[in-house]
């Protein structure tokens, strides 16, 4: 996939087709919430609104729901009355976009805005981290994905694969390994140190031989619950040997993610989510170096997107 250009798409004339468009919407929806900002055509901010979640893998209908709850908040917010779909153009970056009979019955189930613009809510985080300008995004907290903006305009994604056969240097990946790390201890093939105990605690075990309370752990266990063992690892890491070699295996697995998104080593990075955060410091020289702070969020992102595919349609 690439994109137009996008650093610079404010002042660029729309073509006749879009000339009746005077609003835009940038929608940045997933699995715990949806964040709307309205704006004029030249970005300016005219109001925000939140709601609940719209990822689409959760149903197109509560997605639409929700993102429309959030506009309307975002209307009350700016002065409208009402806003005329018919003049507004849309751009969303949702969780599940790219699953393609999900977008395509999202799509088909539009309200009426003029225009529609949408990707993957990843696409529309690095848009807004590095402003329309190529560059690179880590996002490491209950899962991981990368995304980068090539100076060529291409779209890259990275990792992103779910929790269960991917993810790594997650939070869910550290618990998997931590809960791991416990069970072997609980066996007795390696040794039960501080970070082995604090998960048999947390899983609820009453002694170090209590291999029912751990698999009754395991058996309903999903993605956040092992991502709520991670941050044991991250307290152990200073006693205990074994937690500390998880926090290098993570720092490597996020370090190898930034090498495939940019191979030249010279897009500017951003780091999203608390697991990306806390282990950014310890990336190794040029990663480190390339880190920058995010200009923009999701929403940002998606106003942006939306704005230059007003002004490149033809």
């Amino acid at each position: 996939m690439t994109v137009p250009a996008l650093a610079d798409v404010w002042s660029a004339p729309l073509p006749t087709r879009h000339a009746t468009v005077r609003y835009l919407v940038g929608v940045d929806g997933g699995g715990t919430g949806t964040r709307v900002r309205l704006s004029d055509l030249q970005g300016r901010l005219l109001g925000q609104g939140q709601s609940g979640p719209s990822a689409l893998g959760q149903g197109v209908d509560q997605a639409w729901r929700h993102i429309q709850e959030a506009v309307q908040a975002a209307t009350f917010q700016s002065g409208l009355t009402t806003l005329p779909l018919a003049e507004t153009a849309i751009g969303l970056g949702l969780s599940g976009a790219g699953v393609g009979a999900q977008v395509e019955a999202f799509k088909a189930r539009q309200p009426g805005y003029a225009h529609l613009v949408l990707v993957n809510d990843g696409t529309t985080t690095v848009i807004g981290a590095h402003a329309g300008h190529p560059g690179a995004v880590i996002a490491a907290g209950t899962g991981t994905v990368g995304e980068a903006l090539r100076a060529d305009g291409s779209l890259v994604r990275v990792s992103g694969w779910g929790w269960i056969g991917g993810d790594e240097g997650s939070g869910a990946w550290l618990g998997v390994q931590a809960m791991r790390l416990a069970q072997k201890a609980m066996d007795g093939r390696l040794p039960a140190g501080t970070l082995a105990q604090a998960v048999w605690a947390a899983a609820g075990a009453a002694h170090p031989q209590d291999r029912d309370a751990v698999s009754a752990w395991v058996a309903q266990a999903g993605q956040h619950a092992y991502a709520q063992l991670a941050p044991l690892v991250f307290e152990q890491a200073g006693a205990d040997p074994a937690a500390q070699a998880l926090v290098n295996a993570a720092v490597a697995e996020l370090e190898s993610v930034a090498l495939a998104l940019d191979p030249t080593q010279t897009l500017p990075l951003s780091l999203a989510g608390s697991i990306a955060q806390r282990l950014g410091s310890r990336f190794s020289g040029n990663i480190r170096a390339r880190c920058v702070s995010p200009q923009g969020d999701s929403a940002d992102g998606a106003l942006r997107l939306v704005r230059g595919a007003l002004s490149d349609s033809r």
